[in-house]
């Protein structure tokens, strides 16, 4: 299987595209407005014709081009490119005002590279023992996993927990929409045939995120002609010496560990990995005073803690089906437009697609480490262009792509509605990441839990008298209450804050 993929990659054209994707997600990864999950929402419909290995390695270039690419606008404009990128600012941007743009630059993509290599050599060894435990898992425990997941991704969803909640029964309630999954009856589709095989999984990512996304940028169009002042910046090698390399060791293992293991847990994503990553790099420094002042120590923890996140979460989607974060979730239709399921069978039976992934991934890496490194004058130009002629294009793209997916124009209507859609729960502070993972796990939550009803004869007990569904339902449990208890102190913290403040200002 090895050699299947090893020959199926490096062809001239699977080869172009993972270039291609690369250098393109890159770009809109350095963008701020733009993102990885936009990136690979656009050319999703593009790989339709494709072979599987190579519109998969597409995505797999965008991917890991998406996320590295932040770090460019995070330490030239203070604005991270992608939310994976925000803890790049804290140090990234000290180091740009002081004429130290480039070390910080070479040091970044240095260290996305590593932590990219640390992750794939994580997924592809952890990947294949997780297959063989699942392949002890029933319908019930399916049901639970699917459980678990929307629970964990809830609950991490920011503060209002059931806000979280809210936007992930919606999805799975979008999820319905059309036939059952196993006698075909019809539902919610309100007397028109368009609606008969639901709504389709790319259109709906295409406009909860990118068309959501330009709406809210069009809604500051006063700013959108204003271009970011950029810090300048000069470049020789990477920055830093040897002696710097071996130093930062120990960073960059712990970061990595840390990325992986946030990337295994669905739906905590990149950005929580940079910040718990770069606390833990100022907990064990000798000089944590100076972080937040421009080290290098920072961007270090930051970036290679997440883009390790990139081979963590696919861990999850490869061998559960459960993807990790929101571009796991768009990277799991992917797999599904081309016939590919994913679970703990998937080694058996597309074993050279999933060692193709492998290869992609480190191909893309190193495309990353060259490309950005070369291309880097080129990218901080792209910076230039204004948002009100980027952003009109974008949107035709996203027409286009809807439009492509089954040669429909209900479907462009769609992207609109879930557009405005998005921009609704935006505007009620509903995350809309859990409303994607609820409609890519609809189907597996009701599946699975019609099929273990059906064992059990109508039996509800069947959920907790297996130990793998009932461990999942009390970790879900758990993670509910944890977050409870969690945000009530918050509350209670912050009301204290606020509490003293106002009995200062009387005593003032």
């Amino acid at each position: 299987m090895i050699m299947q993929a090893f020959t199926a990659i490096f062809t001239p054209v699977c080869l172009g595209l993972i270039i291609f994707g690369t250098i393109l997600g890159i770009v809109f990864g350095s963008i701020p407005g733009l993102s990885a999950t936009m990136a690979v929402v656009l050319f999703l419909p593009i790989t339709f014709g494709m072979e599987p290995t190579n519109g998969i390695s597409l995505l797999v270039g965008l991917y890991m081009g998406g996320i590295s690419g932040g770090l460019i606008s995070a330490i030239l404009l203070k604005i991270p490119g992608t939310p994976s990128s925000i803890s790049t600012v804290f140090d990234g941007a000290p180091m740009a005002e002081r004429g130290e743009a480039g070390r910080a630059l070479g040091v970044g993509i240095l260290f996305s590279f590593i932590g990219s290599i640390f992750g794939i050599l994580a997924l592809w060894f952890i990947s294949p023992l997780l297959a063989k435990v699942t392949l002890l898992f029933s319908a019930a425990d399916y049901f639970s996993v699917a459980v678990f997941a929307l629970t964990i991704i809830a609950s991490l969803s920011g503060k209002d927990m059931l806000s979280g909640l809210l936007s992930g029964l919606l999805g799975i309630a979008l999820a319905m929409v059309g036939m059952a999954p196993i006698d075909a009856a019809t539902r919610f589709n309100f007397g028109n045939y368009q609606l008969l095989s639901g709504f389709d999984i790319t259109v709906l990512l295409i406009g909860v995120f990118a068309v959501t996304d330009i709406i809210m940028v069009g809604f500051g169009r006063r700013n959108l002609s204003k271009k970011a002042e950029k810090k300048p910046y000069q470049l020789k090698g990477y920055g830093l010496s040897m002696k710097e390399f071996i130093q930062q060791i120990p960073n960059v293992i712990r970061s990595s560990v840390i990325g992986v293991g946030i990337g295994i847990l669905p739906g905590i994503g990149g950005s929580t990995a940079g910040l718990l990553s770069y606390t833990a790099a100022k907990n064990s420094s000798k000089y944590p005073e100076k972080f937040g002042t421009g080290i290098i120590d920072g961007i270090i923890a930051s970036e290679s803690s997440n883009n390790a996140v990139i081979g963590g979460s696919l861990v999850p989607l490869l061998c559960m089906g459960i993807p990790g974060n929101t571009v796991t979730a768009v990277f799991l239709g992917g797999l599904t437009i081309h016939g590919i399921s994913p679970g703990p069978l998937i080694f058996t039976k597309s074993g050279n697609i999933v060692y193709g992934i492998y290869l992609a991934l480190i191909v893309s890496s190193v495309v990353m480490l060259v490309f950005e490194r070369l291309g880097l004058p080129l990218f901080v130009k792209l910076l230039d262009i204004p948002k009100h002629i980027l952003l009109p294009i974008i949107m035709v793209l996203c027409c286009v792509g809807a439009y492509s997916s089954n040669n429909r124009a209900f479907d462009v209507y769609c992207v609109l509605g879930f557009g405005i859609l998005g921009l609704v729960l935006k505007k009620l502070k509903i995350p809309s990441t859990p409303l994607i993972i609820g409609f890519i796990l609809g189907s597996m939550f009701e599946e699975n839990l019609r099929q273990a009803l059906q064992a059990s004869h109508g039996s509800w007990s069947i959920f907790v008298t297996r130990p793998i569904s009932l461990c999942f339902l009390l970790v879900a449990v758990i993670s509910c209450a944890l977050t409870v208890r969690k945000n009530l102190k918050d509350k209670k913290t912050a009301a204290l804050a606020g509490a003293s403040f106002h009995t200062e200002e009387e005593e003032g």
